[in-house]
């Protein structure tokens, strides 16, 4: 079975800088487009970000400009850059293919306060 493991989460204050990383099991990175959604506590779960396999971005509004999504196909590693940080994205993030068929990781919690 497949499995997503997602890390870097963690505390950082507004303004701050994290860089999330997704590891999955098999070749699923190299041959799926991938995205990182988050979600918060009574809320749908919510699109943050696509990387095809050719490697085209698409980038929620919400987030566009602050953050980032890459892949490692080597690797097999989706990465999320999020600069700019706002408590507005205090959320778990999660990393799935896009559309989401794959079973949810456990994700990783992003909390942004001061």
């Amino acid at each position: 079975q497949v499995q997503l493991v997602e890390s870097g989460g963690g505390l950082v204050q507004p303004g701050g800088s994290l860089r999330l990383s997704c590891a999955a099991s098999g070749s699923i990175v190299s041959n799926y487009a991938m995205a990182w959604y988050r979600q918060t506590p009574g809320k749908q779960r919510e699109l943050v970000a696509t990387i095809t396999i050719r490697g085209y971005t698409n980038i929620a509004d919400s987030v566009k400009g602050r953050f980032t999504i890459s892949r490692d196909n080597a690797k097999n590693t989706v990465t999320l850059q999020m600069n700019s940080l706002n408590p507005e994205d205090t959320a778990v993030y999660y990393c799935n293919k896009y559309p989401p068929y794959l079973p949810w990781g456990q994700g990783t919690q992003v909390t942004v306060s001061s």
